[in-house]
Formats: C-alpha cells, structure tokens, sequence
C-alpha cells in the first residue's frame, strides 16, 4: 500500500554559514566518535510515563512510532508499504479469523536469549489482558505459538488493518517481563537496533546500538534524547547544544546561527469535536465517569455552519506560518479519504445554515434561538502554543459568522474531562484508517463527540472485515459520506477539521536526516523512526 508522495518526506532550510562554529560547540565537527551520536531535543510530552514498554503504550496508543529498543513483527517504509521485521512470512485464513506468521531464527535479545515465536505470542496476549495498555488489540482473541518459528493470532473478528497495529507493537521477552520492565535501563531488554543506555527521568533517555541486532548496523551509533519545552529546546539550540531540536510553527522562524528548518509533512491533524448530543448527559471512560453533551453543538446547523464559516487557509497562513496543509478529515490525503469531506469557505452558506433552522442575530451579532445564544467555550492546552493560536483564530473566525467562540486555555487532564461536553483543540492523525472507527464509530474508543449513525457503523464494520486493506478504503470512504449520510460536513459533522501541522525542528547544518514517511499525530518520537540512518556530512 502506498501513500501519495505528496505527504511524504521533509523539507529543509538551505544550511547557514555559520556551520563549522555551530557544530564544533557541540563536539558533531571532532572526532568520528562524536559524529556518530546526534543530539535530539523532544517535547518532556514524548517521555513515556509507563516507561520504554511497549505492552502499555511505548510506540503505540495515541502516539505511534517504531519502538527503537524493541523489534517489531513488521515495519513499513516511507511510503508505507508494509515490510517483514521479525516476520518471516505472513498469512490470513479465508475467513480472516486467523492470522499465521512465520518468525526469523536469528533474532536475540539483549541478554543473550534468543527471540522465538514464544516471545510474539506473550507480547499480544500480556497486551490484551494489561488494563492500562493503550494499543487496541479489541479485535483479537488470543495468540499462539505452536513451535518457535510460527505464530497464531485468533481473532474475535475480521479485522484487515491488524498489521498497521503490530508494525509498532514491540516484542517482549516472556523470560524478563515484569511489573519494572522498560522502567530502568537493565529492565529494558530488547531485540531492536538501540539499546536503552541510560534514563535519567525528567530529563534525558541515552541509547546506542545494539551490536547483537540482527538486521543491518545502525550508522548513528548514540542518541542522545532530551526531554524539554519548547522556549528550552529553542535555547538549547541558540547554544548548540542540541543537533535536533523540536519547535513549533510559531517559533520557526527563530532558527539559530547554524540551524535550518526540518519541515516534515504530517498526518497530524488539528480539529474540535462538536459534541452533537444535548447537555445534562454523562460518558463512562478509562473507569471515570464525564460530563457530556453541549446545547449549541448538538444542533446540526450549527455544526454545518461551523464547517462551512472556517477560513482554513487563514489558519495555515496566520498561525501556522505556512508549516502545514489544509485538512477537512482525519487523514486527509490518505488513500481511505473522501473528497466528499472538502467544503468550501462559505461564510454567507453558513449564516444561511443558522437562518434557515430558525436562528436570529441579536443586538450583539450573535445568534440566538429560543432565548438560546450560539455560545460556547473552546478548550485548549495551556503548554501547547499552536493550540492556543488556534483556538484565537477559531474565535475570530466564529465572531464573523456570529457565533460566540470563548477560548480558555488549562492543563491537558483537565481538558480531557471536559472534552465530552464542550470543544477542544484535539491532535489527531496516523498512518492507518483505524482512526476513523476510533473518532467516529458509536462504540469509539475516543468518539468524544458522543456520535451515532448505524449507518456509519454498518461501513465501518465492512470496511475492516474486506479480506484486504485496499478492498476496504471503498467502505471507509462510504462512513465519511455514501450519497446520503456520514460524518461529512455535508452530513452528520460532527467534528470540524482544520490543518494537518507539519513537524518543525531546528536541525543543525551537517546533519543528514533521513527521508521521512509521513508522521502521524505525536510528540516528536516518529522522527527518529530510522535515525539509525542518518548520518553528518
């Protein structure tokens, strides 16, 4: 399966002058040594709570990535078609209850014990049971390891996106896993091409090549990972001590004396569910129960409206700096998208939305209806800057077509728990369709917008039972819009989507950083998915 190249890759500034001193003030122009370890400053977000294990969420959950210290049973390339890893071979019944791989026999991990079918088979099974994992394994049922080299994975149902899930999923050793495993570095054993030198919580994570690894050498023989905020990655780079360092859009044009600009096209989607259920309603999820609905939102005209009245290259332009391209879905550009998602910039459509349902202006230029103003917070991260632009700019824009839009900025946690009932800057977006069931199936594992149409369930369920990915994206493209429902902002909208946001980092001149797939919604990890091929010139 591939992706349109368009998506694809990175683009970078031309390299300053100022190269040679830049580099030498991090020790990258010395010795071979140095130049075979990058620097890299992530978000402190991208730290793994839970520790380096994959079972709960490292590489996978919300935000996915190659796992670097684990293998995986296949990997993909940058045009995402799917590759053997510790899969040798790989096949589905007809039924599509099961699928049977084969395991490589070279494959050990960092203890000296060798990798076996055994280890795959405890890895998903440890994953389905685990409470606070984060890869959904939902669809499966159990696995098996008849002898070393095969595996077995019974399913609960057909499910064809199941590689897109394992290709992040990294193996396990059934001999060391326990309660600390991936929560210090001798807890950490894997198989993958780093090994998990040092971590020192808070603030770094240190990894050199494994030299047991049984594909091809890493070039990059250290990586370094720091874990700061965004103005403490900008000084870090301004003082060279940092080779790789991530920004946001904003701050892009602050590149320092002998940085460029890393631009890598995303996936990563900016958008706000818009709850379409009435107020005075609850959610049960991750064992807490929220507040849900909104007595604005859940009127589809105004959902329509808000679609319709969103100015987005405004938002590209204004408050992405240019570091980002439209989006109107989750996924937009992928090949499961629909061009039935696309509405055009129509604030007179979208006042006629209002007017038509029954809505009036008032004295303040908003409108109203049964004494009810078209009225509503708007939720965003008070640690993310882009966010927080973004929701102003909403703001803005809803003021023009006479919706009250008040942005209010708090802690993540905190938005999370209101995000049933009123609107939140979201980041969605990854290099596989499941999404669209997680955001939008009634029985969504984040379908914060509380939303339901059988319709839309019944394509959804087609799409992942077709006996292969690309006999699906028919049916994914039929939820968003079939000719007569879907999520589609013709339709149901339940979300109003806005930009995918590139992936900016400060990157040092003389750091050769390998091509890209398109990244997926996250902290900075996917960045380094093949940072054991980078190189310095």
């Amino acid at each position: 399966m591939a992706v349109a190249l368009a998506l694809a890759g990175c683009s970078g500034a031309a390299p300053s002058s100022a190269a040679s001193s830049s580099a030498a003030s991090s020790g990258n122009a010395g010795s071979e040594g140095a130049r075979s370890q990058v620097v890299v400053a992530l978000s402190t977000e991208a730290e793994p709570e839970a520790g380096f294990n994959p079972v709960v969420n490292w590489g996978s959950g919300e935000h996915m990535h190659e796992p670097l210290v684990q293998s995986t049973l296949i990997t993909t390339d940058a045009d995402l078609n799917f590759h053997n890893d510790l899969a040798t071979t790989y096949r589905v019944s007809e039924d599509g209850m099961q699928w049977i791989f084969g395991i490589r026999s070279d494959a050990k991990f960092t203890d000296g014990q060798p990798l076996t079918a055994k280890d795959v088979a405890f890895t998903i099974n440890e994953i389905i049971k685990e409470p606070a994992a984060e890869t959904d394994l939902s669809m499966v049922d159990h696995a098996e390891a008849p002898d070393d080299a095969t595996v077995v994975i019974s399913m609960k149902r057909p499910y064809n996106a199941l590689l897109y899930v394992l290709a992040v999923v990294g193996i396990v050793p059934e001999h060391a896993y326990g309660a600390d495993y991936g929560t210090t570095p001798q807890a950490t054993i894997g198989s993958g091409r780093y090994v998990l030198e040092q971590w020192d919580r808070g603030q770094q994570a240190i990894f050199r090549a494994n030299p047991d690894y049984y594909g091809e050498a890493p070039k990059m023989d250290r990586v370094i990972v720091l874990f700061m905020e965004e103005d403490a990655a900008l000084a870090a780079a301004k003082a060279g001590q940092v080779d790789l360092a991530f920004t946001a859009a904003t701050l892009a044009g602050s590149a320092p004396s002998g940085y460029g600009v890393l631009s890598c096209k995303s996936v990563d989607s900016r958008g706000l569910a818009l709850p379409v259920v009435p107020s005075g309603t609850t959610v049960q999820a991750d064992n807490e129960t929220y507040p849900a609905g909104n007595d604005v939102t859940c009127n589809v005209e105004v959902r329509r409206a808000i679609n319709a009245g969103i100015d987005r290259q405004r938002f590209i332009d204004n408050v992405l700096n240019g570091y980002g391209t439209i989006a109107y879905s989750v996924g937009t550009g992928m090949p499961w998208y629909s061009d039935d998602m696309q509405v055009a910039y129509d604030p007179a459509a979208a006042e006629r939305f209002l007017t038509d349902a029954g809505w009036a202006k008032g004295a303040d230029g908003i409108y109203a209806k049964d004494g009810l103003r078209a009225s509503f917070d708007v939720i965003y991260s008070t640690t993310d800057s882009v966010r927080q632009a973004i929701a102003l700019e909403f703001a803005n824009q809803m003021k023009e077509i006479g919706i009250e839009a008040k942005a209010v900025g708090m802690p993540m946690n905190e938005a999370m728990a209101l995000g049933y009932s009123t609107p939140v800057v979201w980041g969605f977006g990854s290099n596989a369709p499941m999404e669209i069931e997680s955001l939008y199936a009634s029985t969504g594992s984040f379908n914060v917008a509380d939303y339901s149409n059988p319709v839309v369930d019944e394509h959804i369920a087609d799409a992942l039972a077709q006996p292969t990915v690309e006999e699906s994206f028919a049916h994914w493209k039929q939820a968003q819009w079939d000719g007569a429902t879907g999520f589609a902002p013709r339709g149901d909208a339940p979300w109003v989507w806005i930009a995918n946001v590139d992936h900016v980092f400060f990157q040092r001149d003389g750091l050769q950083v390998a091509e890209q797939k398109p990244q997926p919604h996250g902290h900075g990890w996917s960045v380094l998915n093949n940072v054991d091929q980078w190189s310095w010139e």
